[in-house]
């Protein structure tokens, strides 16, 4: 799924606004809608052939207030209660930092999780091996 990073991922921390709000598709129109779109690329990549690490898609604000989001033994879906960026690193340090790949543009939240020893990537990284949903 996430092809940079260390040898052996093991883990990809998704900092679900900043992938969503990565392409301007109108997602501010509709925040929980553009949540249940990601989880669903999401799915159908984990659905994919091969093994891929465990994802953590973490949503704050109205996108964490979705509801009816896909589910998937290999997505874990972690609704921030306040801060994501808070929310993004308390779990990489949960899950050990080593073996963790963080999704994020934000350059403040890719220093604080590199501190705690998880490696970052881009959005756009994720959103090339994830399928676009079908139009229609």
């Amino acid at each position: 799924m996430c092809s940079s990073g260390p040898a052996s991922v093991d883990h990809v921390v998704v900092d679900g606004a900043n992938v969503v709000g990565s392409r301007p598709d109108g997602w501010w129109r509709d925040r929980p809608g553009a949540a249940r779109r990601l989880a669903q690329r999401l799915v159908d990549a984990l659905d994919g052939p091969g093994a891929h690490p465990h994802v953590h898609l973490v949503l704050e604000g109205a996108a964490a207030r979705a509801t009816d989001l896909p589910s998937h033994p290999g997505l874990t879906v972690v609704r921030a209660p306040a801060d994501g960026d808070a929310a993004i690193v308390e779990r990489a340090v949960e899950l050990g930092g080593t073996g963790v790949v963080v999704v994020t543009a934000d350059r403040g939240l890719r220093v604080r999780v590199r501190a705690v020893g998880a490696t970052t990537t881009g959005p756009r990284a994720l959103l090339d091996t994830v399928s676009e949903p079908p139009t229609g």
